[in-house]
């Protein structure tokens, strides 16, 4: 047996990292003297305590040490917790580039932008078009799954660029989509619904650059709308001239994507 200090300087724990472990169930003494609460560590311990700084230097969490040594009976509990350890941090690097794009693009932005990027707004009158749709509710995230399998169905049918039609009027968690094309004849296809969008009169303008930035549009077109008393109705419309392909993303600063804002409402 081993007191607290002799442990410490045998672990390489402080005694006050030995106290805190105790305390949370992660590495409790052997023997504990009743009388006086002094802590004995044995041999067994130590094999604990040298996990538990090895799982420290691997920047894990007093959580997941907990958890490791309470279900780690093997060196094959260990691999395998080692190995989902390894996929989160992969997952978690992956978010991380993500947000270092994100943030690049917004300082990009930054010195780039001009007071609503001059955003011309006209109002329009746009012909009815047949279309090949799919229309979901859910999260915008699952566009990327919708439209390679819209564009399977329509193949050389295409007539148009495709977009976006926006039933809400505000952003919410589970919104109502429906992706469009426009093509030159109906097909048959059971998951894709073929129709006619009617003629609508609407405002609209031309946003250049990544999405990221396409809220400035929508700012430039409310102040607009707000400025001069005029009502607006949905679906709204997001009409990409100019974006990622199905494969390669290109310059998301050379993307041209035209929103619409209908002045009417209008019956399918």
């Amino acid at each position: 047996m081993y007191k607290i200090n002799q442990f410490s300087k045998i672990s390489g724990l402080t005694v006050k990292a030995l106290r805190y472990y105790d305390q949370e169930g992660i590495l409790q003494p052997a023997f504990r003297n009743e009388e006086n609460q002094y802590r004995y560590y044995n041999d067994d311990n130590l094999k604990k305590a040298q996990l538990i700084k090895y799982l420290r230097s691997l920047d894990f969490s007093i959580m997941e040490i907990k958890d490791v040594v309470e279900n780690v009976h093997s060196h094959d509990d260990l691999m395998y917790i080692l190995n989902e350890k390894i996929k989160i941090i992969e997952t978690n690097i992956s978010k991380e580039k993500e947000f270092i794009k994100r943030m690049n693009t917004q300082l990009s932005t930054f010195h780039n932008k001009t007071c609503c990027n001059h955003y011309q707004i006209d109002t329009v009158t746009i012909d009815e078009i047949l279309v090949a749709s799919i229309h979901f509710r859910g999260q915008y995230t699952e566009l990327d799954k919708y439209v390679p399998q819209l564009y399977k169905a329509v193949k050389n049918n295409k007539n148009g660029y495709h977009f976006n039609c926006y039933f809400d009027e505000e952003c919410v968690e589970s919104a109502d989509i429906e992706l469009c094309v426009p093509i030159k004849k109906e097909i048959d296809n059971k998951a894709i619904r073929c129709k006619i969008l009617p003629q609508v009169k609407a405002l609209r303008t031309t946003h250049y650059g990544s999405y990221e930035t396409l809220y400035l549009a929508y700012q430039a077109m409310f102040e607009y709308v707000n400025t001069h008393h005029i009502e607006t109705f949905t679906p709204s419309r997001e009409i990409y001239i100019k974006g990622p392909g199905t494969i390669f993303k290109g310059n998301p600063d050379n993307y041209v994507t035209e929103i619409l804002l209908p002045l009417e409402t209008t019956k399918e």
